[in-house]
C-alpha cells in the first residue's frame, strides 16, 4: 500500500482515472466508426477496421490524442459529435471522497492529461472535479504526450515537484512505464477505467478498483 507520509504531490490522469472511460471508449470505438461509415458510404465493420488502423499508426503519440488531427484526417466535426453524447461524461463514483481526503491532508493535486484542450474544457464544464485540483495541464501545450520523456522533463521543470515524493495515477501501462523511467517515486494503476468493461489484470504496478480502499490518508 501507499505510504502517504512519503507523498507531497499527486499527479492524476483524467480519462479512466478521474472520469469514467466509457464516454471515450464509446466515442472513439462506436461514434467515430459510425460517422466514418456514413461519410465514406461503407459498412460499419469496414469503417471500424480503417479507423483502428489509423489509431494504431499514431498510438501513444500526441496526434492520437489530438482532436484537430482527427478532424483533419476524417473530415468529421469531432467536438460537435462529442457534445451529442456528452451525457455519458461522468466522474468515477470513488473520486470525490478520495480527492477530498487528499486535499484535507494537504497534498498538491495536479491533473496531467493527454486530452486535447477542447476535450478537457468540455469535461471541466460537465463533470464536477476541477475544483479539487491545484492545476490542470494538457500535454498538448508541450507538444508531446506522457509516453515521452521530454514531456516529463518539461513538466517537472515547470512545476518543480520532487519526483521521489510524487504519486502518479493512470490507467495506461505505457504511460506508467514512462513515468517510472523518469523516476516518479510512487505509481498507481487504475484497473477498472471503463465501467462497462471487465477489470484489467495488472501485475506490474500497485492497482486499485476503488480509491476508497486507500483511505484514510494521514
Amino acid at each position: 500500500m501507499l505510504n502517504w507520509s512519503e507523498i507531497d504531490t499527486v499527479l492524476f490522469d483524467m480519462d479512466g482515472t478521474l472520469l469514467d472511460l466509457h464516454f471515450d471508449s464509446h466515442f472513439w470505438l462506436h461514434v467515430i466508426p459510425t460517422e466514418h461509415a456514413k461519410k465514406q458510404n461503407i459498412s460499419f465493420e469496414a469503417a471500424k477496421a480503417d479507423i483502428l488502423k489509423r489509431y494504431e499508426a499514431v498510438h501513444g503519440q500526441i496526434q492520437w490524442y489530438c482532436l484537430d488531427y482527427w478532424q483533419e484526417q476524417l473530415g468529421l466535426p469531432i467536438m460537435a459529435l462529442k457534445r451529442e453524447i456528452q451525457d455519458l461524461i461522468s466522474v468515477r463514483e470513488d473520486v470525490p471522497e478520495f480527492l477530498t481526503a487528499l486535499k484535507d491532508a494537504g497534498k498538491e493535486l495536479i491533473l496531467l492529461t493527454n486530452a486535447h484542450p477542447d476535450s478537457l474544457s468540455l469535461k471541466i464544464e460537465l463533470a464536477d472535479f476541477a475544483h479539487y485540483l491545484d492545476a490542470l495541464i494538457s500535454t498538448h501545450h508541450y507538444g508531446v504526450s506522457k509516453e515521452s520523456q521530454s514531456l516529463w522533463q518539461q513538466v517537472q521543470a515547470d512545476l518543480g515537484f520532487d519526483k521521489q515524493r510524487t504519486l502518479f495515477v493512470d490507467d495506461s501501462l505505457s504511460v506508467l512505464n514512462a513515468a517510472k523511467e523518469f523516476g516518479i517515486g510512487h505509481l498507481l494503476a487504475v484497473a477498472n477505467p471503463d465501467s462497462k468493461q471487465p477489470v484489467n489484470v495488472i501485475t506490474d504496478y500497485l492497482s486499485i478498483t476503488d480509491y476508497r480502499t486507500l483511505l484514510p490518508i494521514k
